[in-house]
């Protein structure tokens, strides 16, 4: 009986230490995302921003600590570019932490599943 309460006392330490380390890393991919969201609507208002300038309007990108003159396709090009790349790192971050949120729910079911057994294997004993 004392080593059935050791192992459930071992699992639940271990589940709880796993829970704690995935809720940091699920609150981690959070910050990650809105930070991603709001480089996305960033671009976002600048190409709305510039979508009623005329062609022969001109145009700088930052690079780096500096500016280029550019035309305003290819600005608009890299602007549509930079949204793509957020909008794939957001779909990434989802999914990491989706896989995240599964692990986490099969080891508490784990865990509910050995002390169910434990509770079979107690009421069969007496």
């Amino acid at each position: 009986m004392a080593q059935m309460d050791l192992e459930l006392k071992k699992a639940f330490t271990e589940m709880q230490i796993n829970k704690l380390e995935t809720t940091k890393k699920i609150s981690m991919i959070d910050m990650k995302c809105d930070m991603v969201k709001t480089g996305k609507q960033k671009y976002s208002l600048t190409e709305k921003s510039t979508s009623n300038l005329t062609d022969d309007t001109r145009v700088y990108m930052s690079v780096g600590r500096m500016f280029l003159l550019t035309d305003l396709d290819s600005m608009r090009n890299e602007l549509k570019a930079k949204q793509d790349k957020c909008d794939k790192a957001i779909e990434l971050l989802e999914k990491k932490k989706e896989f995240l949120q599964k692990s986490l729910k099969d080891q508490e079911d784990g865990l509910r599943e050995l002390v169910q057994q434990r509770k079979e294997a107690d009421v069969l004993a007496k």
